[in-house]
């Protein structure tokens, strides 16, 4: 242990880093992590590197895990990045690894030795590995899902006067007959199996910031509510308070990663959300002979070809083979000859401004500032920024492509053609951006940000919903305090289906379900029924409309329970539903095909919402595997929320395990006040039998917000 940092604990469990300078500051960030997270921290790194097949389990689902990752390639010029570094944060990075490896060197988690794990230094590749990874599962990757669906759909023959509405604006260059001779080796229907391990899925998220004419206390406050999966133990977030003689910092950071993601430090506070930046574009390749065609050349060139060995545990190894061009990687074999599809993640091969931007934040003091190092981020997100001075702001990152005029990167186009490359990459400062809003306030909530940029990076956000209702609290109340904000975090009210029951009212039958209906206030409560009703009638919409013309009802029924596509996409589909008229109508009426809903799904036995929103959080390694009692596995605990409510609540699985969007943190800053105050769905350690293992999830529970400070006015406990 180095001499010069002091770990301990607070009387809530949360670990504190005092140090002398920078360096032993993260060398104490990775001392807590390797401590609290080092389970989380090696498990994220073995699936990074496509090895869980050779270190956890060989069989065939875990080998398919290994596929996905390795066609990813996150761990390939990780080097090149860490060298594009500056002195000082390299130097930041490699004593968080020192932190890290003066722990596992010593004592590995008992749950790996059993598996026959052995000790391998943590390095900076697996710190910038790791921030790849964190930009693009289930959120950059969604994008690729939607652009994967788009071809199925072309492919079942649904028409284009149908596709168009449910994608408006966003299908300039679609060739129908080019996309029904494509070869799809990995559908999105049916899943892939890549999510049956231990791997925390991201996704929607809150955050707000409002200026102090708007506060009681007179200085900005900030708010963060990251929906993230929250049925898996530990906590995706480990919180952490970490402070020199000059600076201090309080929030979540991800293990693995040196760094406040979501928190504040003495000077400014930052919260963070997702944009869906489209920085994923798919190409059609024209392949023979291990050879794409390009046309400007007339001429055929060779694939980069990459050989990975994966090794699996009691099985041989297996040898797998990728084809790359600057396209990215191919989706089959270009031995054979036909169409497949290339597909690039813009920032696949980044990592070092990331880090770059993440420890500026340490030494900036405004709101101006945070933009300009937050803005550089390859990945993309939504910030929203405040400082003492009084500031607020938001900032839009990440990589996002310059196409050619009118494409917006959701149809894969013809890779032989030159016009249809990336052109480069736009400037963050024509990203979508805010300065002091004169309304006093700004939310973002994965909504459409377009407006507020020279650009919009993004073609299918979520709905505005949340956004919206944000908004509407905000602007009714003409002094906030941080007690509204985190009454707010639990507001259950859906404008979704304000906007629904408006036509389904007048249409509701003298029945006890109809009076349910009618009589329901438009609240996810546990002990709702119409909420149940609601959602059964929407889902019938959603099968009646979508299923009997185009889809199929069997594919409808997957989406809606095995994907996200109706959770993060619904607006796509709602915008249809709630249409006067619609090709997808068939020549019905809406009253007409909402009337025949009713009647079919209406009469269903009434169950209270928490019925059907039963979670269990399960142990990452041992989730399910081990009897209840041992505790390794929690609850079930009632879920509230839907997907269109500030209080975000879906359960659905993936690839056959059960996955959630909940709030996995909350987090508010009143920058008059030197702390935050917090609540998650677990506590600061992995180890099962750590009094520290599940220590916030009664409160998170129950809506009850501890303090993140610098200082703590209770004895400090030993960090153990």
């Amino acid at each position: 242990m180095n001499d010069s940092v002091h770990i301990w604990r607070d009387q809530n469990g949360i670990p504190h880093v005092d140090a002398q300078n920078y360096d032993d500051l993260s060398y104490g960030m990775g001392v807590v992590h390797a401590t609290d997270r080092g389970m989380q921290m090696l498990l994220m790194r073995i699936l990074g590197q496509g090895r869980a097949s050779e270190l956890l389990d060989g069989g065939d689902e875990t080998f398919a895990i290994d596929i996905f990752f390795r066609k990813a390639n996150w761990f390939a010029d990780t080097d090149s990045q860490f060298r594009l570094l500056s002195g000082p944060h390299k130097k930041r990075i490699e004593s968080y690894c020192d932190g890290v490896n003066s722990v596992l060197s010593k004592k590995l988690p008992w749950e790996l030795k059993l598996l026959g794990v052995r000790h391998e230094d943590w390095l900076p590749a697996d710190c910038i590995m790791l921030i790849r990874m964190l930009g693009y599962l289930s959120l950059s990757e969604s994008q690729d899902c939607v652009q994967r669906l788009i071809v199925e759909m072309v492919q079942k023959g649904v028409p284009g006067a149908q596709l168009e509405e449910l994608f408006p604006g966003h299908l300039k260059g679609l060739d129908p007959e080019l996309i029904k001779k494509l070869s799809l080796p990995s559908p999105v229907v049916p899943a892939s199996v890549k999510w049956n391990l231990p791997l925390p899925r991201m996704m929607a998220s809150n955050n707000w910031v409002i200026s102090g004419k708007k506060t009681q206390s007179g200085a900005p406050i900030l708010s963060n509510d990251p929906h993230l999966e929250i049925n898996r133990l530990p906590s995706v977030w480990a919180e952490m308070v970490v402070k020199t003689d000059t600076v201090y910092m309080a929030g979540g950071t991800m293990p693995g990663i040196p760094g406040v993601l979501t928190g504040r430090t003495k000077e400014l506070s930052w919260g963070v959300t997702y944009p869906f930046v489209d920085a994923i574009d798919s190409w059609v390749e024209n392949c023979r002979d291990h050879c794409f065609y390009r046309e400007d050349e007339d001429q055929w060139i060779p694939f980069t070809k990459r050989v990975e060995v994966i090794k699996r545990k009691k099985k041989k190894e297996e040898t797998v083979t990728f084809y790359e061009n600057p396209h990215g990687v191919l989706d089959g074999d270009p031995g054979t000859q036909g169409y497949y599809l290339s597909t690039r993640w813009a920032p696949n091969d980044s990592g070092a401004q990331a880090f770059t931007s993440l420890f500026n934040l340490w030494d900036t003091t405004t709101v101006e500032e945070a933009m300009d190092h937050l803005g550089q981020l390859e990945t993309a997100w939504n910030w929203v920024i405040a400082d003492a001075k009084g500031n607020i702001g938001y900032q839009m990152s990440g990589l996002a492509p310059i196409r050619r005029e009118g494409i917006s990167g959701l149809v894969p186009l013809p890779g032989w053609k030159k016009d249809n490359d990336w052109q480069g990459f736009h400037s963050y400062k024509d990203m979508p951006r805010v300065l002091n809003p004169e309304k006093g306030y700004f939310a973002t909530a994965n909504e459409d940000m377009g407006k507020y940029g020279n650009i919009n990076p993004s073609n299918m956000p979520m709905g505005p919903y949340r956004a919206n209702r944000i908004n509407q609290l905000l602007a009714e109340k003409e002094t906030i305090t941080v007690e509204d904000c985190c009454k707010m975090h639990f507001d259950l009210f859906s404008l979704e289906a304000e906007a629904f029951m408006t036509v389904l009212g007048p249409l509701l039958p003298d029945t006890p379900q109809g009076a349910i209906l009618k009589e329901w206030d438009l609240c996810y409560t546990k002990d709702s029924k119409g909420a149940f009703l609601f959602e059964t009638l929407l889902k019938g919409l959603y099968m009646e409309v979508f299923g009997t013309l185009g889809l199929g009802e069997n594919v409808i029924d997957y989406l809606a329970e095995e994907t996200g596509v109706f959770i993060d996409f619904y607006e796509n589909f709602n915008r249809i539903l709630l249409s006067e008229s619609s090709a997808w109508f068939g020549g019905r009426t809406r009253e007409d095909i909402y009337q025949k809903v009713i009647q079919e799904r209406l009469s269903i036995s009434p169950q209270p919402w928490e019925e059907t929103r039963q979670v269990v959080f399960s142990h990452m390694l041992f989730g399910g595997k081990l009897p209840r009692f041992l505790g390794f596995d929690q609850g079930p605990f009632s879920g509230i929320g839907s997907r269109a409510t500030i209080h975000q609540g879906q359960i659905y699985k993936s690839g056959g395990r059960v996955t959630t969007f909940f709030p996995s943190y909350r987090i508010v800053s009143d920058m008059s006040q030197p702390h935050a105050i917090s609540n998650l769905p677990g506590g600061p350690s992995d180890r099962r039998f750590s009094k520290w293992y599940v220590s916030d999830l009664a409160n998170w529970e129950k809506g009850i917000y501890k303090k993140l400070s610098p200082d703590s006015d209770q004895p400090a406990l030993p960090f153990k």
